[in-house]
Protein backbone atom coordinates (compact mmCIF):
# COMPACT_ATOMS: atom_id res chain seq x y z
CA UNK A 1 0.00 0.00 0.00
CA UNK A 2 1.53 3.37 -0.95
CA UNK A 3 2.46 5.77 1.82
CA UNK A 4 2.20 9.54 1.50
CA UNK A 5 3.95 12.11 3.63
CA UNK A 6 1.47 14.62 5.00
CA UNK A 7 1.87 18.12 6.43
CA UNK A 8 -0.80 19.10 8.97
CA UNK A 9 -1.77 22.78 8.69
CA UNK A 10 -3.92 24.77 11.12
CA UNK A 11 -5.44 23.62 14.36
CA UNK A 12 -3.98 24.37 17.77
CA UNK A 13 -0.87 26.55 17.81
CA UNK A 14 0.53 24.31 20.58
CA UNK A 15 0.68 21.29 18.26
CA UNK A 16 4.45 20.66 17.97
CA UNK A 17 6.04 20.99 14.54
CA UNK A 18 7.40 17.41 14.70
CA UNK A 19 3.82 16.14 15.06
CA UNK A 20 2.74 18.08 11.96
CA UNK A 21 4.56 15.63 9.69
CA UNK A 22 2.64 12.37 9.36
CA UNK A 23 2.43 9.37 7.06
CA UNK A 24 -0.85 8.22 5.60
CA UNK A 25 -1.90 5.52 3.16
CA UNK A 26 -4.78 7.56 1.71
CA UNK A 27 -5.29 11.09 0.47
CA UNK A 28 -9.08 10.72 0.66
CA UNK A 29 -9.37 9.64 4.32
CA UNK A 30 -9.08 12.24 7.06
CA UNK A 31 -6.18 12.16 9.49
CA UNK A 32 -7.34 11.92 13.10
CA UNK A 33 -4.42 12.96 15.31
CA UNK A 34 -4.56 12.54 19.08
CA UNK A 35 -3.49 15.69 20.90
CA UNK A 36 -4.11 16.52 24.54
CA UNK A 37 -7.56 15.37 25.62
CA UNK A 38 -8.93 15.13 22.10
CA UNK A 39 -8.43 14.45 18.43
CA UNK A 40 -7.56 17.00 15.76
CA UNK A 41 -9.08 16.20 12.36
CA UNK A 42 -7.37 17.13 9.07
CA UNK A 43 -8.44 16.62 5.44
CA UNK A 44 -6.59 16.79 2.13
CA UNK A 45 -8.12 19.14 -0.44
CA UNK A 46 -5.63 18.54 -3.26
CA UNK A 47 -2.80 20.87 -2.18
CA UNK A 48 0.85 19.77 -2.17
CA UNK A 49 3.97 21.58 -0.97
CA UNK A 50 7.65 20.91 -1.33
CA UNK A 51 9.46 21.28 2.00
CA UNK A 52 13.18 20.57 2.27
CA UNK A 53 13.03 18.74 -1.05
CA UNK A 54 10.14 16.48 -0.01
CA UNK A 55 6.76 16.49 -1.78
CA UNK A 56 4.11 16.66 0.97
CA UNK A 57 0.33 16.40 0.81
CA UNK A 58 -1.18 19.28 2.78
CA UNK A 59 -3.92 18.28 5.21
CA UNK A 60 -5.93 21.22 6.54
CA UNK A 61 -7.40 21.24 10.07
CA UNK A 62 -11.19 20.96 10.18
CA UNK A 63 -12.33 20.25 13.73
CA UNK A 64 -11.49 18.88 17.16
CA UNK A 65 -13.37 16.15 19.00
CA UNK A 66 -13.08 15.04 22.60
CA UNK A 67 -11.92 11.59 23.61
CA UNK A 68 -14.93 9.54 24.74
CA UNK A 69 -14.67 8.23 28.27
Amino acid sequence: MPQFKALLIGGPAALPSEERLQETSSLTEKIKHRFGAGYEHFIHEGEFRTVDGEHLAVFQWTTRTAIAE
